[in-house]
């Protein structure tokens, strides 16, 4: 029986088995370079549908998971001074670092899913998802951090540079329509424009 998207179109017996291998636990694999750029694809889907959902939505008013107060709440009391505008790798990666965060990512097994998912993370929040700006990391940290940027106000960087994009397009596709429209009726003043300026 061949599988569908749900369209009624068939899904790819590669994409049914890929989905397959990453429903099996961890320990079946070793370093497998076809799951591991299977993980890595699935991340970086991720990391795009999240950052245009930060260029479209105010992100201050973004709810990322049912329990968001408490990731939020409980990483600022672990995490009070860290820098979440420009992340330091380190202050991820290093091993004292590591001990740090792995009490906190585990508060939350069996509470947010997939909390130890491997997700992509942006180190400038100012700036999108390219290779020097991303490394990865649990998802329960890419939430925490994320929720905090998006509380703090770091991420409306993100939405007020794309809505001004957006903005200047409109000026641009609007004032080609009067220049068209005026081209179309011979440069002529629509009716009714001076209708009742006597004077």
């Amino acid at each position: 029986m061949e599988a569908t998207s749900g369209i009624d179109e068939p899904v790819s017996g590669e994409l049914v088995s890929v989905a397959h291998a990453l429903s099996l636990p961890a320990e079946s694999y070793g370093n497998d370079p076809d799951i591991e750029m299977a993980w890595a694809m699935r991340a970086m889907q991720h990391a795009e549908v999240y950052y245009k959902l930060i260029s479209s939505v105010d992100p201050q008013f973004l709810k990322l998971t049912k329990v968001d107060d408490q990731i939020y709440s409980e990483f600022r009391e672990n995490f009070e001074k860290l820098r979440i505008d420009v992340l330091d790798p380190e202050e991820l990666k290093s091993e004292s670092a590591k001990e740090k965060w792995r009490p906190f990512c585990l508060k939350f097994d069996g509470i947010v899913e997939d909390f130890n998912y491997g997700t992509l993370l942006r180190l400038d929040c100012s700036q999108g998802y390219t290779e020097e700006n991303t490394i990865f990391a649990p998802r329960i940290q890419f939430f925490a951090i994320e929720i905090a940027r998006n509380r703090e106000g770091y991420n409306k960087a993100v939405y007020i540079s794309v809505q001004d994009k957006e903005g200047e397009k409109g000026i641009d596709i609007e004032g080609e329509e009067k220049v068209k429209k005026g081209a179309e009726s011979g440069g002529e003043k629509e009716e009714g424009v001076n209708r009742g300026e006597k004077g």
